[in-house]
């Protein structure tokens, strides 16, 4: 992309193109080309310290989609609350699951201005359907809730995704509250799908260390042990919190991401 300050058009909130932002550096470590020359020299510095970087990304990706065909398949779930959206790319959420079920129900919710405008072109939905975004910190639960209850019905099942966003939320933000408030309206049998990276790399440790410094995002990763704790209340779904590759393997977009310092998991509310 070329640098802008704004939105294409002139229209809608200002694009900061001179400070990096963790949606377009996931992006370009995706592979994708919705980023600026800032954040994909960020990008490749932390490549240099863990080159695994791209890696992690790909895993990621491959578990929200093996996430997603678990819960719009086999656990039938037909709303979907997916909070740090990223950049669109290929087998987005309402893809997987509209893909599986057309009627489903997809509320995007992201915060950077860049997200907004390829949401607004590129998250479209099946006719018996329906996929909205809402332009929100993760922080902000009581938007979040009151903005999705105009597409999701919380009196039936929702699936809430946090895939590689709450790392994004240091400790002196309380993560576990945040997730607990999201939850909170949702009824009996809805879902919780999470991912982030941990700290078990020191390689991956270091790098975040030097993104931090020049990042208008901080990145936190935490133990297994504290990505477990946030599944408090509910019901693990086999294999439980487990590194991102091991979580129901299978043929995916990213079959080759290989061992990373990221784990993931499904959890049902009872």
């Amino acid at each position: 992309m070329t640098e802008s300050s704004s939105t294409p058009g002139g229209n809608g909130p200002a694009i900061d193109s001179s400070m990096p932002h963790s949606a377009r550096v996931w992006n370009y470590w995706l592979g994708g080309k919705d980023f600026y020359p800032v954040d994909r020299t960020i990008g490749d510095q932390v490549m240099q310290v863990f080159p695994d970087i791209s890696r992690l990304a790909r895993a990621d990706r491959a578990f929200l989609g093996r996430a997603v065909r678990f819960l719009a398949g086999e656990a039938g779930i037909r709303q979907f609350l997916d909070i740090g959206t990223g950049l669109p790319t290929a087998n987005n959420t309402h893809q997987v699951a509209q893909a599986i079920a057309p009627s489903s129900r997809i509320v995007y919710v992201d915060n950077d201005p860049l997200v907004l405008v390829h949401a607004r072109a590129l998250l479209t939905s099946t006719s018996e359907g329906a996929c909205d975004y809402i332009d929100a910190d993760m922080r902000d639960t009581a938007t979040i809730l009151s903005e999705a209850a105009r597409t999701l019905d919380f009196s039936r099942p929702v699936a809430l995704m946090m895939l590689g966003i709450v790392g994004q939320v240091p400790d002196s933000d309380q993560p576990e509250l945040i997730i607990r408030q999201l939850l909170e309206p949702m009824t009996s049998g809805s879902y919780l799908a999470l991912s982030d990276g941990t700290n078990t790399s020191e390689s991956f440790t270091t790098a975040v260390e030097a993104y931090n410094q020049s990042s208008a995002n901080t990145y936190h990763p935490r133990s297994p042990a504290q990505l477990t704790g946030f599944f408090d209340g509910l019901k693990l779904i086999s294999p439980g919190v487990v590194e991102l590759n091991k979580w129901r393997p299978d043929a995916t977009l990213f079959p080759d991401a290989g061992e990373v310092p990221g784990m993931g998991g499904v959890g049902r509310k009872p």
